[in-house]
């Protein structure tokens, strides 16, 4: 090719070039709010489709849990002639090894309630479970922050945070997300007597197959810190306008919200899940509750003052002892 020739061949090529970048144009402003428009409107679509998502999936996760942990007890029963552990949820004498009940929540003691038992939880079932967050509700406000230490450590666990160690002292608690009910024994009140739990697969008589729930109540004295005032609903799944109580070094925190906020049992929507002795997990509501009370006697027969314990602590009717 001529130099000529080459010459007018770039030039007609950088014609077309120059021809179509100035036929090109930008967005328009119109164009530039239409798209943030729909971009808003799909946004607010599917945001909450995500958020429904995952709290769908956190309740799946949960029921996962309390399957799982219906099915250690079992699993344990079945190795230890047909009984499960006994509850740790207590507070013992250190002298007269009188003892009264803690909140359902308790995973580890202060101290063992006899001689020969253990005060964690985890001497028990850290066999057949050693991820401990089997054993907390997906749906708490967050993690306790020495979950898995305390579990791993059983019977010796010692808070970094409280530092108990002399041997005289007690060690430290752990007091959890979940209700745990097996061996149990707690105050209904008057109409309805004592609660307790399960000592095995096949129940007792007058005994409830509830072995595992979402915590759920009201009036815990840990509200006080919260709001200055214990009357306050609260528990691990969270529902509408509720804050949060914060833990302590020894416990979780949870949502909660005041009832002179105008809410009730019957206005409260939340979706609560327990586990019975059989292993199937169902699905309950705030108004399909009844009250127990922690009692301060081993037999179950006296309570916490209000707004000087756990309070009331809220069971699905259907975990009532069957009365036969």
């Amino acid at each position: 090719m001529s130099a000529v020739a080459e010459e007018n061949a770039i030039g007609a090529r950088g014609h077309k070039f120059v021809g179509k970048y100035r036929g090109e144009r930008g967005i328009t402003i119109i164009e530039l709010v239409a798209v943030l428009g729909v971009t808003s409107v799909l946004t607010g679509i599917f945001l909450p489709v995500l958020a429904n998502a995952r709290r769908q999936a956190r309740a799946l996760q949960c029921m996962g849990n309390q399957r799982q942990i219906a099915a250690t007890l079992n699993c344990y029963a079945f190795d230890n002639d047909d009984r499960y552990p006994v509850s740790v949820a207590t507070v013992r004498h250190p002298i007269h090894y009188t003892y009264h009940w803690a909140e359902p929540m308790q995973m580890t003691a202060y101290r063992e309630c006899f001689p020969g038992e253990h005060r964690s939880m985890a001497e028990y079932l850290r066999s057949y479970i050693s991820d401990a967050s089997v054993m907390f509700c997906p749906n708490a406000p967050r993690k306790y922050a020495y979950l898995q230490e305390s579990w791993d450590a059983g019977d010796d666990w010692i808070n970094p945070e409280m530092l108990s160690t002399p041997s005289n002292k007690p060690k430290d608690m752990v007091s959890g997300t979940y209700c745990f009910y097996w061996n149990y024994i707690g105050n209904l009140g008057p109409s309805r007597g004592i609660f307790k739990g399960p000592w095995g697969p096949s129940g007792g008589r007058r005994r409830s197959k509830l072995l595992v729930s979402d915590y759920f109540g009201f009036g815990h004295r840990r509200n006080n810190d919260a709001y200055g005032d214990f009357r306050a609903y609260g528990g691990c799944e969270k529902f509408a306008g509720a804050g949060i109580t914060e833990g302590s070094p020894a416990s979780s925190a949870f949502w909660s919200r005041l009832e002179s906020d105008g809410i009730s049992l019957d206005t409260i929507e939340i979706r609560l899940h327990p586990s019975y002795t059989d292993g199937h997990v169902e699905c309950y509501r705030a108004s399909q509750v009844v009250p127990m009370r922690v009692s301060t006697t081993s037999d179950g027969s006296s309570t916490y003052l209000s707004g000087d314990g756990p309070g009331d602590i809220y069971i699905p009717r259907n975990g009532l002892p069957r009365i036969r």
